[in-house]
């Protein structure tokens, strides 16, 4: 049981790292911009995808920092001859264009790459274990991976918080004509964020590929998940955004683990019910992947401004 609770923590934060590796750029270009990007769990496809293809010429550790530009490049394209254009019109607007612009984007995919999944693995180097514990082994590249995260949290709230750049972004989303006339080029500034939010969720594919499947459905199972912690931890709230990521990721992974049922459960706290009811049959592991929406609807009645969000409702 000790070793089911250890190895349940450390995939659970290891998870929800991830989740916030691939929210984070979608934080980041929602709290300095006010898009809500659709696509960007395809941009996280792309990274992916990008980092196997590369990774087959240069290897892995190049392919770590040029999947991301290249996926920055996209982005930055993107807004400086789409979705600029459309901002005028609307926050409607910005959503149907991206929410279009994930289709595109998979359909690319699709004819690039294939339907079906691609070998896209970790490095030989880092399959080793980083320690064997119970007699399991858990892989450097799993601790990589953490690291990476735990780096880029730190990094962005330097930024955000600590820096003139960031300062002067947030100053261009509400007094956007005001930052022009201290001599800034304001349409440039957004699209370096969301060129860079968009290479955040490149990096996160490039990591997260070897850890689950690279294949086209890839975006499309993680990005309402996405959209879940971005409210749950508070609308533009980087820290609430990490936080949020860890809790559904440690949710996620106890509930699989554990893997009992609600009978189980209420008659554990001495309530004589059937364990094998239609209800009370369920077992965590069925409930394991409504856990993020379910924890949606709670916030949203109780707490709509999310965890650590700004601004009261």
């Amino acid at each position: 049981m000790l070793e089911v609770i250890i190895f349940s923590l450390l995939n659970g934060i290891l998870y929800g790292l991830l989740l916030f590796m691939l929210s984070s750029g979608l934080t980041l270009i929602f709290s300095m911009m006010g898009v809500l990007n659709f696509a960007h769990a395809s941009f996280y496809m792309l990274g992916a995808y990008f980092a196997y293809s590369l990774g087959m010429h240069i290897g892995f550790w190049p392919s770590l920092i040029l999947a991301p530009i290249l996926v920055a490049v996209v982005g930055a394209l993107v807004e400086r001859f789409g979705l600029r254009r459309v901002h005028v019109n609307g926050h409607v607007a910005e959503l149907l264009f991206t929410f279009g612009l994930a289709y595109v984007i998979d359909e690319v995919v699709r004819l690039i790459w294939g339907t079906v999944p691609v070998a896209y693995m970790a490095p030989a180097s880092l399959q080793q274990p980083l320690f064997n514990l119970f007699g399991v082994e858990y892989s450097m590249f799993r601790g990589v991976a953490m690291l990476i995260a735990i780096l880029m949290f730190v990094a962005l709230w330097f930024l955000l918080k600590k820096t003139r750049v960031g300062m002067m972004i947030r100053a261009a989303l509400t007094h956007g004509e005001m930052v022009g006339h201290l001599g800034h080029n304001v349409p440039r500034l957004f699209m370096c964020v969301f060129g860079f939010g968009c290479a955040l969720a490149g990096l996160a594919g490039v990591i997260g590929g070897p850890l689950l499947t690279t294949e086209p459905g890839m975006a499309a199972t993680l990005g309402p998940i996405v959209f879940v912690v971005v409210v749950v931890g508070g609308m533009g709230s980087l820290p609430g955004a990490f936080y949020a990521s860890l809790l559904i990721g440690l949710l996620q992974t106890f509930f699989v683990a554990i893997d009992a049922s609600i009978g189980d459960i209420l008659n554990g706290i001495g309530m004589n019910v059937d364990p094998y009811g239609e209800v009370t049959g369920i077992t965590l592991a069925n409930l394991a992947p409504m856990t993020p929406f379910i924890l949606l609807v709670l916030i949203l009645i109780f707490r709509p401004r999310g965890l650590m969000g700004e601004l009261e409702p």
